[in-house]
């Protein structure tokens, strides 16, 4: 047994990984990780853009898709051959589990972040495309993408809810997973809820990111405020903490009760960016701060590593809540604004994958150019 293991037996908590690769399908290297603990893969259009451009192992298939399709529809050829790969390397997982790990997600366009009609149309696409029970598809939680979630979980769709940065947003998309399945129900289909499957992706170290750019302006720099420079690396686990609570809290209800009753499944919280951008911090914050029953935390391989070689294994997403409440309250007294922290993360996030689809569709174009 491994350290990634116990983070699932006893922790409570499934260790995903946040990449996908086609060398590391053919290498071994997924199936290595795999048999150290991995229980689901997560994608997106940064890490696509980041494999399909850095290796070669992609040019046969696109050489040959070029006779015929345009360069988006091969990248979405060339992704979706990684994704039916992972989910078969997978599926013994999602069978073992009950339906509850072995997932692997692919994200829509980053293109229709606030395009509801758009999200929806290519959603169902992906899971009629790919018509594998393991699949996750992405949507982000933008004020557009939450009632595009409602219709997917209405319609019994498996969705990975991705680029949540804040608690009032978080709020939304647990209603919309809720309301879904009560649509689902109200439809006749009430026997589908226990197949029903979504997590909901916090993402973490990007608050304490901007939140600690911040903290340094308000502080007049490294040498100013200390008090209010002590509150740097605090941010990204207090809000995801508190997080945890409105899972609790939503997810205890009457109304909720009587979904679970029907054999519906929670919406588990997802732990997302939980490698540590500051080097000044602990290489596991983002990892051995939040464990807790019915979470994931889905990390980039150097962080899983890091974990299997010296993760701790205790419940502390929840073992001081009052703590977490009072550190988002002395973040306020000193000025920082967590509602404008997550629209400012939100659209970094939205335009970033944006970015990096754009990037990587000239980069297929200009290797398209190479084969007349």
């Amino acid at each position: 047994m491994t350290r990634l293991n116990d983070l699932y037996d006893i922790g409570g908590q499934s260790p995903w990984l946040d990449n996908l690769r086609r060398d590391w399908l053919e290498g071994g290297q997924l199936a290595e990780l795999v048999a150290l603990g991995v229980r689901g893969i997560t994608s997106n259009p940064t890490i696509f853009a980041n494999a399909i451009s850095g290796q070669d192992t992609y040019d046969t298939q696109f050489a040959s898709l070029m006779k015929d399709h345009t360069v988006e529809s091969a990248y979405w050829e060339l992704a979706i051959t990684d994704i039916l790969n992972g989910l078969e390397l997978l599926r013994p997982i999602y069978d073992e589990s009950d339906g509850e790990d072995g997932y692997v997600s692919l994200e829509v366009s980053p293109a229709l972040a606030h395009d509801t009609a758009g999200t929806v149309r290519d959603a169902r696409k992906l899971h009629t495309r790919i018509a594998q029970p393991n699949l996750l598809v992405k949507v982000p939680a933008t004020k557009e993408g939450v009632p595009a979630i409602h219709t997917m979980i209405s319609e019994g769709h498996d969705i990975n809810v991705t680029l949540i940065f804040g608690i009032d947003r978080y709020d939304e998309v647990i209603e919309a997973y809720i309301s879904g399945l009560e649509a689902l129900v109200a439809a006749g289909r009430a026997a589908e809820l226990a197949h029903v499957a979504s997590v909901a992706s916090f993402f973490v170290s990007r608050v304490d990111t901007e939140v600690d750019r911040r903290l340094e302006k308000l502080a007049g720099g490294e040498d100013g405020n200390a008090a209010i420079l002590s509150l740097r690396g605090k941010a990204a686990v207090a809000q995801a903490q508190v997080a945890y609570q409105h899972f609790h809290a939503a997810f205890s209800t009457d109304r909720w009760k009587a979904l679970d009753a029907q054999g519906a499944r929670v919406q588990r919280p997802l732990w997302a960016s939980t490698s540590t951008k500051n080097p000044a911090y602990s290489d596991l914050l983002y990892v051995d701060s939040l464990i807790g029953p019915s979470t994931v935390n889905t990390m980039p391989d150097g962080t899983l590593r890091a974990y299997a070689d010296h993760g701790t294994l205790s419940r502390t997403v929840d073992a001081d809540p009052d703590a977490a409440l009072a550190t988002l309250d002395q973040l306020k007294d000193a000025g920082i604004d967590m509602e404008d922290v997550e629209q400012t993360l939100e659209d970094e996030g939205v335009n970033s994958f944006a970015k990096s689809f754009d990037e990587l569709l000239q980069s297929l174009t200009d290797k398209a150019a190479t084969f007349k």
